[in-house]
This record gives C-alpha cells, sequence and structure tokens, in this order.
C-alpha cells in the first residue's frame, strides 16, 4: 500500500456499525486484562525479543487503543500512521516481519478467545458479533503488516545506499587532488553511483586530478568497463585528469575488447606510483608523497 494512496476504510453497515459499537465498549472496559494477556502471549512466543518487557508493555497499548479506535472509528489512518513509526523504530533494532505479523494476531486471537467467553451463552449474539468483527480485524492486520513491510523496504533501501556511498569514497589528499579507492565487486548501479560521487567531488573542491585506484577489484564486465572509460572523460571535461591504478590484466583486456584505445587512458601500474603521477601533473616537484591515514583505511 503506497503512501500515497487513498487510506482504506473499515465501511460496515448500520447492524455491523451497532455490533462493533457494542465490541468497542466492551474492549474498552476490558482494556487492561486483554493488554496484559497480550504482551504475556508475545513473550511466551518469544517475539519482540530485543524489546524489554517495559517497552513490550508501552507499544502494547500503544498498539491495542489505535487498533480499538479503528474499530470504533471505522478508519485506520491513524493506526497505519503508528505502525509507520513504530516499524521505523523497531525496525533498526532487528525486529523481523514474521513478528509484526505475529503480535498482531496474537491480538487478534486474544480478543476472539475473550469475546467467546463473554458472549457463549449467547449463541446467536455472539456469531453476530464474531461476523463483524471477523472482517475488520482482518483488515487492520493487512493494515498494519504492509506498514511495516513498506517501512522495513525504505530502510532497507537507505542502508543499501549507505553501504554504496561508503564502498566509493572520494577522498581529498591535497589541493585539487582527489583519490578513490574502489573495492569489492562493480555493477552498473554502483559505477553510476561512482562518476556521480566523482564529478561532485571535482566540482566542490576544484580539482584538477583524480587517481581511481581499482587494485581491489577483480573483474568488470563491458557494461562497467565502458563506464569507467567514460567516467574518464567525464572528469577530463570537467577539468580534471583522471589516472587509473591497479588496473589488472583481465579488466584491461575487456577495456580492450570495447575497442578502447588503452592509450587514451592514464594508467600507472600501483597506487603508489599514481600519487607520484598525479602529483608530476600538477606541477608539484616533491613527488615522494605518501597517502593519507584516511586514504589508507579506506
Amino acid at each position: 500500500m503506497n503512501q500515497n494512496q487513498p487510506v482504506p476504510s473499515l465501511q460496515q453497515s448500520a447492524a455491523e456499525a451497532s455490533l462493533l459499537h457494542e465490541l468497542v465498549e466492551y474492549l474498552r472496559e476490558n482494556r487492561g486484562d486483554l493488554r496484559e494477556q497480550w504482551a504475556r502471549r508475545i513473550t511466551d512466543a518469544e517475539l519482540l525479543s530485543v524489546m524489554t518487557a517495559d517497552e513490550i508493555f508501552s507499544e502494547v497499548t500503544a498498539v491495542y487503543d489505535n487498533y480499538v479506535d479503528a474499530l470504533e472509528t471505522g478508519s485506520v489512518e491513524t493506526l497505519q500512521a503508528y505502525a509507520r513509526e513504530l516499524s521505523e523504530r523497531i525496525i533498526r533494532r532487528g525486529v523481523e516481519t514474521h513478528e509484526v505479523l505475529g503480535i498482531v494476531l496474537l491480538l487478534r486471537d486474544v480478543l476472539g478467545r475473550s469475546l467467546l467467553d463473554n458472549y457463549e451463552e449467547d449463541r446467536d449474539l455472539l456469531r453476530r458479533i464474531l461476523d463483524a468483527y471477523e472482517p475488520a480485524a482482518n483488515r487492520i492486520a493487512a493494515t498494519v503488516g504492509v506498514s511495516f513491510v513498506e517501512e522495513r523496504e525504505r530502510v532497507i533501501r537507505e542502508q543499501q545506499e549507505a553501504i554504496r556511498e561508503l564502498s566509493t569514497p572520494v577522498l581529498q589528499v591535497r589541493d585539487r587532488l582527489l583519490i578513490s579507492p574502489i573495492i569489492g565487486a562493480v555493477d552498473s548501479d554502483r559505477a553510476r553511483q561512482l562518476t556521480e560521487q566523482l564529478l561532485g567531488a571535482i566540482q566542490a573542491n576544484r580539482a584538477r586530478v583524480v587517481v581511481l585506484d581499482i587494485t581491489g577489484v577483480a573483474s568488470v564486465d563491458e557494461a562497467v568497463a565502458n563506464h569507467l572509460v567514460q567516467t574518464v572523460e567525464a572528469a577530463r571535461l570537467m577539468g580534471a585528469r583522471a589516472v587509473i591504478t591497479g588496473l589488472s590484466s583481465k579488466i584491461a583486456q575487456t577495456i580492450v575488447d570495447l575497442g578502447v584505445d588503452l592509450g587514451m587512458l592514464n594508467t600507472v601500474g600501483d597506487l603508489q606510483g599514481g600519487l607520484e603521477e598525479a602529483e608530476r601533473m600538477l606541477g608539484h616537484r616533491d613527488a615522494d608523497v605518501e597517502p593519507t591515514e584516511s586514504s589508507i583505511e579506506s
């Protein structure tokens, strides 16, 4: 369920509304006991184990109240907003999707059993209350589950973006000189991100030379190799010359297979040599430059 889509309502007939009103009154009158039963069932099922008992009870209280409000008003909008906010807090602590679905289903079970006990002597009324309650409860459970999944996907995307940024750093070694040590697998998405970060850093630092160290890259496919060549050309258009270091024979062959003349690329065997070449290109006489501590760690 996209956040921009209309929020579904728990529409009901007049008879259902009357029965749900009676149900809501019952759930509010027995709030304390039902919350405790629910919290106990969560603990017994070993759900939300990363949270303390006090934290679980606090969340149980909030979810219970939002749950009952949704039954009363026929709208899940408030519950949906709370579910997203709760998800944002607990996902980062390692709570899994099945745990969230589990606690919602446990609440439905606790309330269902309580209704059975309370209305067992009036089977007809019990049947009508359950007929009104169960569809609403199912829609509420689905709403909470979908909200959690959407929030989890958003967090995962943020984490993936952060990992990509950390894996393709662009560091300033000295005035007008940047280095980007690339480690690990490089796919098309990461290659595009590298280009964006590099060009942004060239502009921000007014760089004249950039060193692309690909010693830690085992292999690239033709698409990524082509992107690397385009990155070098884009840097040139922004006034920065590129030095590529750590070019393996396999990657070199891939670039040759693209029909690119390696003479167009300024390549040096290792990072130290690349930094010395960069210093020469900048016109510094002291070519015996050492990588900074931050560069080595990265």
